[in-house]
């Protein structure tokens, strides 16, 4: 019995994962990763890394990050506590869907997990106060290789449900894209 619906979004790659509970009077089971079922979805390498964030404030925004070739990720991304817009851009050279972004709410109760293939930057808007994320990676996080976004490059044109309340000075000061951008 699979533990999980995997489902194609519109970006090749991007999937949304939804996980099973079984219910009943004392509350819940559901699992968050399992390896053998999550390769068909895409996840083939093993977990390397795993990062617990909290953001206390409804309508912060975290990103948009990714790491370069050869240090790029998959990500698993599921909220714990709260509730989360959570989003991903295209930005693998030469694909169809290059810039282009997709977003899911992902929350506790919905039990969502977004998974982000290599060669997407990520990032998400708190739709609650103590919003928590679990992200599994791939590939353990490499200081040189990071890349970033500006959330508010109007290149990409992310239509955030929310005003931003907090933006870190890294993130807020990403360069907007230049149209010799290519993709990695």
């Amino acid at each position: 019995m699979s533990r999980f619906h995997v489902i194609d979004t519109p970006l090749a790659g991007l999937k949304l994962i939804e996980r099973q509970k079984q219910q009943d009077a004392r509350g819940f089971f559901s699992r968050l990763f399992c390896a053998e079922e999550l390769r068909d979805a895409g996840f083939a390498l093993p977990v390397s890394q795993i990062n617990h964030t909290l953001t206390r404030r409804t309508g912060s925004v975290r990103g948009m990050h990714f790491q370069h070739p050869p240090h790029a990720e998959d990500k698993l991304v599921s909220c714990l506590r709260g509730v989360v817009f959570d989003v991903a851009v295209d930005l693998r050279r030469g694909s169809e869907t290059f810039l282009h972004w997709h977003a899911e709410t992902l929350s506790a109760d919905n039990g969502r997990s977004l998974l982000i293939p290599k060669g997407f930057a990520h990032g998400f808007q708190t739709l609650s106060d103590d919003a928590e994320l679990l992200y599994l990676h791939t590939t353990p996080y490499v200081p040189g290789s990071e890349g970033g976004l500006n959330p508010t490059d109007p290149a990409l044109a992310i239509r955030w449900p929310l005003p931003f309340a907090d933006v870190s000075e890294r993130d807020s000061k990403q360069a907007h894209l230049v149209p010799a951008f290519r993709g990695l």
